[in-house]
């Protein structure tokens, strides 16, 4: 399976999406780099141990477990990343939400955090992966999507999506109609995954019966080294924030679907033609339950009979 995202993406969200995985004394580093990556980029490799409790060998460590090579490669990709950040926005709109920010910070930090998810997740998005997903479900008999929380709503999301192009695709959040679903599942067949966190009990274990039945498997979560990667063919992964109000339930449901959307327009373009049918028929179906009204309020003119 791959993870690794083909574009040169932010050193924070590697550290966050590795984080859990990391030894103790590491995370003591992690959480003083990201509480202010920009002073870190200033610091030397002994300020940074020092002010993470821990040794010089300890940070080269951390560094290579995130994959920058040292710690000088370190610095410069936090001094980059803090660059961008700051020519996005001249507010500080990138901190937590505290109980006392009135609505209009509410909506300025709310706003910042999801336009940000959608960057991120975007940046270091595996296209190489996405393809090999988009190719196995366009080639699949039939897709299983299981979700369960917060992650249902997008499971039931791709569902809608390919079934209004005619993919055959069920999206479960029962556990047991779960299992039942991927234990019939074929080699002909995909199952995706969809856990914020990858540790979801019910999710890895539906994602395993099916890969143990010859489905092709594939995980969507926040977590490259999470559970759910171990049952899973390929990872497609996000990055979304989480804060003091914004926890995975808000701020993943935004990234992940963001990576279903680029999933399901991939799926599309394989069946331009059928799925440009389907859509029309889909539409047709139902444009007998919208009211008469034109999107600025006024009423539609009655054709003439």
């Amino acid at each position: 399976m791959s993870t690794e995202s083909t574009a040169d993406s932010s050193p924070l969200v590697k550290i966050r999406s590795l984080l859990p995985g990391l030894a103790r004394a590491e995370q003591r580093v992690a959480k003083v780099v990201l509480d202010n990556p920009a002073t870190v980029a200033h610091r030397s490799i002994t300020e940074v141990a020092e002010a993470a409790g821990t040794s010089e060998t300890t940070v080269t460590r951390f560094c290579k477990a995130i994959g920058v090579g040292g710690y000088p490669e370190l610095r410069i990709a936090l001094a980059a990343d803090t660059a961008r950040t700051s020519m996005r926005t001249d507010r500080d709109l990138g901190g937590d939400i505290g109980p006392r920010d009135d609505l209009r910070q509410v909506v300025g930090k709310v706003a910042f955090a999801d336009a940000r998810a959608v960057e991120e997740t975007a940046e270091q998005l595996n296209v190489e992966t996405l393809e090999a997903v988009v190719e196995a479900v366009a080639g699949a008999g039939r897709v299983d999507v299981y979700g369960f929380g917060a992650s249902a709503f997008v499971a039931f999301d791709l569902q809608q999506k390919l079934h209004r192009i005619g993919r055959i695709c069920f999206a479960w959040n029962d556990t047991h109609i779960a299992l039942t679903s991927a234990a019939v599942l074929t080699e002909a067949d995909v199952a995706v995954g969809i856990s914020h966190t990858g540790s979801t009990s019910e999710t890895v274990e539906a994602l395993r019966v099916a890969k143990e039945h010859g489905a092709t498997t594939v995980a969507l979560t926040n977590f490259p080294r999470s559970p759910i990667t171990e049952v899973a063919d390929h990872v497609l992964t996000t990055a979304a924030r989480e804060t003091t109000f914004r926890s995975g339930a808000m701020a993943s449901r935004i990234a992940q679907l963001t990576v279903i959307d680029c999933l399901f327009i991939g799926v599309a373009q394989r069946h331009v033609d059928s799925a440009k049918t389907a859509l029309e028929a889909t539409y047709d179906a139902v444009s007998g339950h919208r009211l008469g009204a034109r999107p600025d309020g006024r009423r539609r003119r009655e054709s003439a009979k």
